[in-house]
């Protein structure tokens, strides 16, 4: 069962699109040392721009358990956990939780796919 507002993801999808699409948004495909916060220094270069700022907002606007939630959809879309592993999956990101969430997030080029598809498993959908 979801807590957060499915509305509230298909906007996160949107504004995940429209980030994306922007030609200088560069996504680095050896992120070096996993443990290192290479979702923060992907994003630094992109300092001020709006979508990414919005996206932030959206997400900073959720209570924690929220953003967990926005979190385990984007690992259940992608496949690191099915629908019976929800509540492990929502352990785990609480678990991982931390004030970098949104920037943990869009720093994923395929969250919007991921997210619908993770909506979808739990009988959601976005109009699109």
């Amino acid at each position: 069962m979801l807590d957060v507002n499915p509305d509230t993801v298909c906007h996160l999808v949107q504004l995940a699109r429209e980030f994306h699409s922007q030609e200088q948004v560069v996504i680095p495909t050896d992120s070096g040392d996993a443990s290192e916060d290479w979702h923060v220094q992907m994003l630094a270069s992109h300092a001020g721009d709006s979508t990414l700022e919005e996206f932030r907002s959206v997400i900073f606007d959720l209570e924690p358990d929220q953003q967990q939630q926005v979190v385990g959809l984007l690992w259940l879309g992608r496949g690191d956990y099915d629908l019976i592993e929800w509540k492990e999956a929502l352990a785990y990101a609480a678990d991982a939780w931390n004030d970098t969430t949104a920037d943990y997030l869009i720093a994923h080029p395929l969250l919007p796919d991921y997210l619908l598809e993770g909506l979808s498993l739990h009988g959601y959908s976005c109009d699109e």
